[in-house]
């Protein structure tokens, strides 16, 4: 069975091109985002890479940690990194997992736990590595998202989903369609009339189900 959202996220010892780490250790107390790629020196992951190390101070203000994984070596991901930092403009300052051994990624379920790769695999070998998790201080996964290898990850909809998974555990509220910050707020169902007023002040009725409210605070 896959992984799903609210499972705890597995726990491994992994390298990477900042040395050891132990994933939920690492993770702390912060949020974190797990990205994955299936090779490195390929076009698009390169791009992707690089338009997350430019995202560097807006992660930092979320109390959140990146970390990407690809299935190459720590020597093949210092190298790489040369290039995504050629391509953003900008450091990139965040850890590879050298996943050479696929253990991270069939523990993700980002591919059958009987996958064999031979060496010299392509990135077509393991192109169903191509994931985002972000996961909370709890070690839960909060949102995943899987792409192509033709299509090139949206970041600031990673940005955006961020935003809004900790405002929704913040307040416990939940996001409407295109939310951006500052924008009003879904009002849950399982706020009768009276707790609704007392949280969240005015609010609108949409629909009897549907009730939109500024953010608490």
């Amino acid at each position: 069975m896959g992984l799903r959202i609210n499972d705890t996220v597995p726990d491994f010892t992994a390298e990477t091109d900042h040395g050891t780490i132990q994933f939920h250790d690492w993770i702390g107390d912060n949020w974190a985002i797990l990205f994955s790629h299936p090779k490195d020196f390929t076009p698009v992951c390169t791009t992707e890479f690089g338009a997350v190390a430019q995202l560097s101070d807006e992660w930092e203000k979320r109390g959140t940690k990146v970390i990407g994984v690809s299935v190459d070596s720590v020597e093949e991901h210092k190298g790489w990194k040369k290039d995504i930092e050629k391509v953003a403009g900008t450091s990139a300052g965040f850890p590879i997992i050298a996943d050479d051994g696929l253990e991270v990624s069939k523990a993700f379920d980002m591919l059958p736990a009987e996958a064999y790769m031979p060496d010299g695999r392509t990135p077509n070998d393991s192109a169903t590595v191509r994931a985002v998790f972000i996961i909370g201080p709890d070690k839960k996964l909060k949102l995943s998202m899987t792409y192509p290898m033709n299509v090139g990850r949206n970041f600031a909809e990673v940005l955006r989903a961020l935003d809004g998974l900790q405002t929704a555990a913040k307040h416990t509220i939940a996001t409407p369609a295109n939310w951006n910050v500052g924008d009003d707020v879904v009002i849950p169902t399982s706020f009768d009339e009276a707790a609704a007023k007392e949280k969240f002040g005015e609010f609108k009725t949409v629909l009897p189900y549907l009730r939109m409210a500024k953010t608490p605070g």
